[in-house]
């Protein structure tokens, strides 16, 4: 029996490279536990926000790009939505890359991975092991293809605290203008430091802001304090000004070409109106 063992000897992750691309909060926190096991991490993601860059322990080392983490580790794990951008991340093109014992994780989403070039590196021995919780029918059963069912969610808990977060973050959204999480819009959050807020939804085009802040100036508004920021096409900006904003200059904004919603949300005011 003790001889037996010997089929199935692995290898330890210490001194191991963990690829981690996609560092939102689970990418954050896979590469944390990849510190903490004693491997060696690369992260790669391109549009990390702040507070992901903070979440992050210092021994990460950043990646320019896939290839770069494909080169460089042992194990590969995505953490990215399937968005335009990400579609065929990793593929034919950089696959080949990777290093001959290395193994892919994909728990994100199945468009994000080529499976046909998966299943050409498997082929030809030029990937370890590829793990992932929905694979495809030409994928399902391959020698080199660890499938686990899709079920990360699936606790009483677990649908519980999505459904208080989705009310959290709903509401955030309509009292304070604050959007997180969204599929299509920026990640936009500011702590209140006026009584009165604007919110702007508009096209990510030159001198936005500035037409908003003239707007405003005309109308005599002082702008406290503003955020704005961009995903693709799309802008979102929330402004906080001195004192209240009429319905006239409300009006003025959303006639600004490229505004495609205005709102007013005033602290402890009336319904928040929309122009």
């Amino acid at each position: 029996m003790e001889d037996g063992k010997k089929q199935f000897a692995g290898s330890e992750l210490a001194g191991r490279t963990l690829g981690v691309i996609g560092l939102g909060k689970i990418g954050c926190l896979v590469a944390d536990a990849g510190v903490r096991l004693g491997m060696q991490v690369l992260g790669f993601d391109p549009e990390i926000t702040v507070d992901a860059a903070w979440s992050l322990p210092s021994q990460v080392k950043r990646a320019g790009s896939v290839a770069e983490v494909l080169k460089a580790s042992h194990y590969v794990t995505l953490h990215v939505p399937l968005v335009a951008a990400t579609r065929g991340l990793v593929s034919a093109s950089n696959l080949p890359l990777a290093q001959r014992d290395a193994v892919l994780l994909n728990f994100s989403r199945d468009g994000v991975v080529d499976e046909a070039a998966v299943r050409e590196a498997l082929d030809g021995k030029r990937l370890a092991a590829y793990v992932t919780d929905f694979p495809g029918a030409t994928l399902l059963r391959h020698a080199g293809v660890i499938a686990l069912p899709h079920l990360g969610a699936s606790t009483r808990e677990a649908e519980d605290n999505c459904a208080v977060m989705v009310v959290d973050q709903l509401r955030d959204y309509l009292e304070h203008g604050n959007v997180v999480n969204a599929v299509n819009f920026p990640s936009v959050t500011m702590a209140r430091e006026s009584a009165y807020r604007v919110a702007i939804a508009n096209a990510n085009v030159p001198n936005m802001l500035g037409q908003i802040s003239t707007a405003m100036a005309r109308a005599g508004l002082n702008i406290h304090t503003m955020v704005n920021k961009s995903r693709g096409e799309m802008a979102y900006t929330l402004v906080d000004v001195d004192s209240a904003a009429s319905a006239a200059v409300l009006a003025d904004i959303a006639r600004i070409q490229g505004v495609l919603a205005v709102r007013y949300l005033p602290a402890n005011g009336p319904t928040p109106g929309a122009a």
